[in-house]
């Protein structure tokens, strides 16, 4: 076997490959499961198991290699039953290579719709799992930066799966416990005034988002929901978070009373960790029975419009990593874009199964997709006519007026 390495070691070096390169030939490379600007993840099968690997391509991260070697320095250290575990890394003479746990239990609010019953006692103990992950991290001196659901993700397809925080790849390890960050950062409405305003931010972030996420699992809906940036920004600033009767009546005040106190406008009148993890709602005392299942259900059906849009604009960042390859003979990038995006939330399967492969094989843009972009046109459509309304409006008012004068 050594003797075996060593041959493979001296033909990577003769194709100018660095000697890491060898641990490729572990792994069998699967579906896409996102992209990004700098590269690529794909599931795969290693040598003990299903995992996730990360594909940065050198040239996007070129004069900034410091943030992928930030990463795995970070991903090496973290050791938490609620974070998402660091497997092996390795390199080729184009792209980084990290491989990391792969979740295979589905997302928070996906999972949450297949049970029969899920309660505010329920919340409380999910929001505890994700927030004693956080608290780890900034006891580590780590900020997360983009806590939202979709980052959220059962280990397993098991009843007593652990629930797992996902996606370090705009976390920071911070120098110093008070250093502040000034790059953006995070998901919008995620992402906490400070983040927004340019202001300067540390680990404070991560707690806003969790008063947004605890917010959105208890009623289905979140508590921002402005459209654009600077809407967002003031409707965020002034946090008037309002518990709407209909959908907050039967919550306990024990939960109304850990929300506001995660949705502070100002970052040093926020709740730590540490406050936050020994507020009792978190024990399940006060939480009530009540069923948040139709409210989460109603919230996924939103979501599920916005996946399509956003695996319309997989495709597009799949495609355009795949023409920024410097080695197209060994490309990890898949070379239908659309079939891989397609394939990036597939159906949920039995444990431990991948998801069927579409009858035919390669097929056109899913009906997700064509659904997604029809209504968008639709929309845009009605904004149009909207606008031109508001605009006709506004012409007879000044015609009118210019008459009376």
């Amino acid at each position: 076997m050594n003797f075996l390495r060593k041959v493979s070691n001296m033909l990577n070096r003769l194709h100018g490959q660095p000697d890491s390169y060898d641990k490729k030939s572990r792994y069998r490379f699967g579906r896409t499961l996102g992209a990004g600007t700098y590269g690529i993840v794909r599931e795969a099968e290693g040598p003990d198991g299903r995992v996730a690997v990360k594909i940065i391509l050198k040239k996007n991260v070129r004069g900034n290699e410091q943030m992928v070697l930030d990463e795995l320095d970070m991903l090496q250290r973290l050791k938490h039953a609620h974070i998402v575990k660091f497997v092996d890394w390795f390199e080729s003479r184009d792209k980084y290579y990290i491989v990391t746990e792969l979740a295979t239990g589905g997302e928070l609010f996906d999972r949450i719709c297949e049970q029969g019953k899920f309660t505010e006692k329920d919340a409380s103990q999910t929001i505890k799992q994700v927030l004693g992950a956080v608290d780890y991290l900034h006891k580590n001196n780590v900020v997360h930066r983009d806590l939202k659901p979709e980052n959220l993700l059962y280990l397993t397809k098991a009843a007593d799966s652990d629930l797992v925080l996902a996606d370090f790849g705009i976390a920071k390890m911070l120098d110093t416990k008070d250093e502040v960050l000034t790059t953006m950062a995070g998901s919008f409405g995620y992402a906490a005034p400070e983040v927004m305003l340019k202001q300067g931010h540390g680990k404070a972030v991560d707690m806003w988002s969790l008063g947004v996420i605890t917010y959105t699992l208890l009623c289905g809906y979140s508590p921002f929901r402005a459209e654009n940036l600077q809407d967002l920004i003031d409707e965020c600033s002034n946090a008037q978070v309002v518990f709407h009767d209909r959908y907050w009546k039967d919550v306990s005040d024990d939960a109304k009373e850990f929300i506001l106190g995660l949705l502070q406008p100002r970052p040093e009148e926020r709740w730590s960790s540490a406050e936050a993890l020994a507020h009792p709602w978190l024990r399940g005392e006060s939480a009530t029975d009540h069923n948040l299942l139709p409210e989460i259900k109603a919230y996924l059906t939103k979501a599920r419009l916005r996946r399509g849009i956003e695996m319309v604009k997989l495709a597009n960042r799949i495609e355009a990593l795949k023409m920024q390859e410097d080695d197209p003979e060994n490309s990890d990038v898949p070379t239908d874009a659309t079939l891989a995006a397609d394939q990036s939330h597939p159906p949920y399967s039995p444990v431990g199964e991948p998801a069927a492969e579409p009858a035919g094989g390669k097929r056109s843009l899913s009906k997700t997709i064509k659904g997604a972009i029809f209504r968008e046109v639709v929309l845009a459509k009605v904004r149009e006519m909207k606008e031109q309304e508001q605009t006709l409006k506004v012409t007879e008012a000044a015609s009118a007026d210019t008459k009376s004068k």
